[in-house]
C-alpha cells in the first residue's frame, strides 16, 4: 500500500498542478476589478514568483550561464503568461483556454524546426485534428470565417503558441545547457513573464488605479499568488521528472476540467454545444498525441530477465 501511494505522489503532484491554473483565472479577475489591468496583474505576481524561487534555490544561480535560448524561453514564457491572463480577465474562460490548448499543431511544428523532429503524418494528422476543433468551435454562420471573436481569444490562441514554444525551448535548454538547474528553468521562465508583461502594460492604460483601501488586498493577491505559483512549478517539475511525457501530458488536460467546472460555478460560463464539440477534439488530438508519442519497449512489456530491454526502456523515457 505504502509503495502505491508513493508511486502515485507524482501522478497527483500534476493534478495538482493542473488544478492550480485551472483555477488561476478568478483571482486575476478579481484583481482586474479593484483597478490592476490584466498585464500589470501578470507582471507583479510572474516578478514575485520569480523572486521566490531565487531566494528559496539560490545556491543553484550559479548553475545559470548565458545563453540566448534562455531570452527565446523567457519571451515565449511572457507571451505564454500575458496572452492566457488577458484572455482569461476578458474573454470567456473555457474558449480562451481550448484555443490556448492547441499545442499540439504548434509543438509539432516547432519541434520539427527547433528539435530537427521529423514532422510525421501522425503528427500532421493530430495537427489537423485540433485545428478542426477550433474550427468547429469558433464557426457560426454569422461570424463567417472560424477565427478568434474578440482580442481575448486572440491573446488565448497567442498564449498558446507561446506555451508550445515554450515546452519545446526547455527540451532544447535540457540538451544544451544540461548542468543547469530544473528550478532555474523556472526563474527563467517567470522572470521573462514579468519583463515581457511589465513592458505590455504600458500599451494597456489602466482604467482606474486600486483604490488605497484596497491596495493591502491586492498586494496580499499579488504576494500570495505568486508565492502558489512558483510553488506549484517546482512541484509540477516533480511530477514531470518521475512520470513518463505521455502520461503527464494526458494528466494536464485535467486543468480543462477544473476551468470548465470553476467558470461554470463562479463566472456562470456554460460551454454551448460547438465549445463541447471543439473541446472533445482538442482533448482527442492531446490524447492521441501522448499516445503516439510513448515511449516504446516499456519494462512491464518485457520478461524481467530482459536487462537490455530495460537499458533501451530507460533511454527512451529520458
Amino acid at each position: 500500500m505504502t509503495r502505491r501511494v508513493h508511486d502515485a505522489l507524482p501522478t497527483l503532484a500534476i493534478m495538482l498542478g493542473a488544478s492550480v491554473w485551472g483555477f488561476v483565472w478568478y483571482p486575476m479577475r478579481l484583481l482586474a476589478s479593484m483597478g490592476l489591468t490584466g498585464t500589470a496583474a501578470s507582471a507583479t505576481t510572474s516578478g514575485a514568483a520569480c523572486l521566490f524561487v531565487l531566494a528559496l534555490k539560490h545556491r543553484s544561480i550559479r548553475t545559470i550561464s548565458w545563453h540566448w535560448l534562455l531570452v527565446c524561453l523567457g519571451i515565449a514564457a511572457g507571451v505564454t503568461s500575458v496572452g492566457f491572463v488577458w484572455g482569461a480577465i476578458h474573454g470567456q474562460v473555457m474558449r480562451v483556454l481550448l484555443l490556448f490548448y492547441l499545442t499540439p499543431a504548434w509543438t509539432a511544428i516547432f519541434a520539427h524546426f527547433i528539435l530537427k523532429d521529423r514532422l510525421t503524418r501522425a503528427d500532421a494528422a493530430l495537427s489537423l485534428l485540433s485545428l478542426a476543433g477550433a474550427v468547429t468551435m469558433l464557426w457560426s454562420p454569422e461570424l463567417g470565417m472560424p477565427l478568434p471573436a474578440n482580442a481575448a481569444e486572440w491573446a488565448g490562441l497567442a498564449g498558446g503558441m507561446g506555451f508550445a514554444m515554450s515546452n519545446v525551448l526547455v527540451v532544447r535548454i535540457t540538451r544544451t545547457l544540461p548542468r543547469m538547474k530544473p528550478e532555474m528553468r523556472t526563474a527563467v521562465i517567470f522572470g521573462g513573464a514579468a519583463i515581457v508583461a511589465t513592458l505590455a502594460s504600458f500599451f494597456e492604460p489602466m482604467r482606474a488605479a486600486p483604490a488605497a483601501s484596497q491596495m493591502g488586498v491586492v498586494l496580499f493577491i499579488v504576494m500570495g499568488l505568486g508565492v502558489v505559483l512558483a510553488v506549484n512549478n517546482v512541484i509540477v517539475q516533480i511530477g514531470l521528472a518521475r512520470v513518463p511525457a505521455n502520461r503527464a501530458s494526458i494528466i494536464m488536460l485535467f486543468e480543462l476540467v477544473v476551468t470548465a467546472l470553476s467558470s461554470w460555478l463562479i463566472a456562470n460560463e456554460a460551454p454551448g454545444p460547438r465549445e463541447w464539440a471543439g473541446g472533445a477534439c482538442i482533448v482527442a488530438a492531446c490524447v492521441l498525441s501522448a499516445w503516439v508519442h510513448r515511449p516504446r519497449g516499456e519494462p512491464s512489456q518485457r520478461p524481467p530477465h530482459d536487462p537490455e530491454g530495460k537499458k533501451k526502456s530507460t533511454r527512451a523515457m529520458v
